[in-house]
Parts: structure tokens; sequence; C-alpha cells
């Protein structure tokens, strides 16, 4: 059964973008630096391989639509798999050239389950700070893999700025490497 499972690279006090995050420059200044673990772009040896195939193989994927805008939705390709946008608004006219991608409007709970739905037996990788905010608060995010980057931003977007309550989590995995420290959560419920 597929999980939903958050992917972000966060540095240290909890940034996932530098300042400047707009369209022109996606993630912000220095966004590269929370990417650096990834190396080349080739498949790496290890336990850090294993979160190479984890982000290189989703059976879906869930994104905020500002993440999505940014990005014009990857081309309307990601991985070769079904992308859903939550949003209150209706999709921009590119989409319409991207099949792959659904704007979900009725709800991050819909969503979720259409993108759980369409991953199978893989997970649904989520991706996005509001996002995965509201996917905590509605009690359907799963898992968070959070690559913990040894650096203090200062500024810029933070992955959990607004959450509605406490959210108690389980450490599920940890490897530590000298890029970064990744950690595997799992949401209680």
């Amino acid at each position: 059964m597929s999980a939903s499972v958050l992917f972000m690279s966060m540095s240290l006090d909890g940034y996932i973008a530098g300042p400047n995050d707009e369209v022109g420059n996606p993630g912000g200044d220095a966004f590269d630096r929370l990417h650096e673990w990834y190396g080349d772009f080739s498949r790496p040896s290890g336990a850090v391989g294993e979160l190479w195939d984890e982000w290189n193989r989703p059976g879906s994927i869930l994104a905020g639509r500002r993440t999505v805008e940014q990005i014009d939705h990857w081309g309307g390709d990601n991985h070769g798999v079904p992308i859903f946008v939550p949003s209150r608004r209706p999709p921009g006219p590119s989409v319409a050239n991207y099949p792959l991608v659904t704007y979900v409007r009725d709800g991050i709970e819909s969503a979720m389950a259409q993108a759980k739905a369409a991953a199978g037996n893989l997970n649904a990788l989520v991706l996005g700070a509001y996002t995965a905010q509201r996917a905590l608060e509605a009690g359907v995010l799963d898992e968070l893999q959070i690559h913990q980057i040894p650096v203090l931003f200062g500024g810029g977007r933070r992955l959990f700025d607004v959450l509605p309550s406490r959210i108690e989590l389980e450490i599920v995995r940890v490897i530590d490497t000298p890029d970064a420290t990744h950690i595997r959560y799992r949401v209680r419920r």
C-alpha cells in the first residue's frame, strides 16, 4: 500500500528556500546549497542511494500550487508519474498541455487520496511547505523524509512555519553523512 511521504531538504534553522524565493528564482538565493548532498545526479552508493531511488521512483507526486507554478509543472512530466495539485482555483492555461497534471479543487484530503491511489504500491511524494502543513493538519501525511543540511540560512521560506497544533513524530531511520543527516519520521496518529 502507498504511503504519503514529504521529501524535503532543510537548513538547520528550518528553511527549505532562501530569501527571494519567487518565479524566476525558484527556491530563492542559495537554494542549491540545500541539494548539494544529492551530488552529480548519479546514484550514490549505500543508504543514500536508497534515498536517491525513493526520490527518483515515486508512484505519484502531490505538490503545492506555488511549487509547481514556479517551475511550470516540470514541463508536465516529473518521473513520468501523475502529479496532483491541491488548489481552490482552476489551473492556468499551460496545464491543458500536461495530461499528467491534475488540479484537485475539493481539498487536501481528496488530493492525497487520489495521489495515493495513483501511486499503487509506491509512495506518493509530497512537495511544498504549505501543502505539507495542510496535509499534517488534515491527518493525511504519513511520513517525513527530511534531509537536514548543516547550514543556517537565517531567512527564506520555512517548512513548518504555521501548524495548528503540536504533531508527534516517531523517528524511523537516520542516515548520517558529511553532507546531510537524513531523518525519516512517521507521523503518530
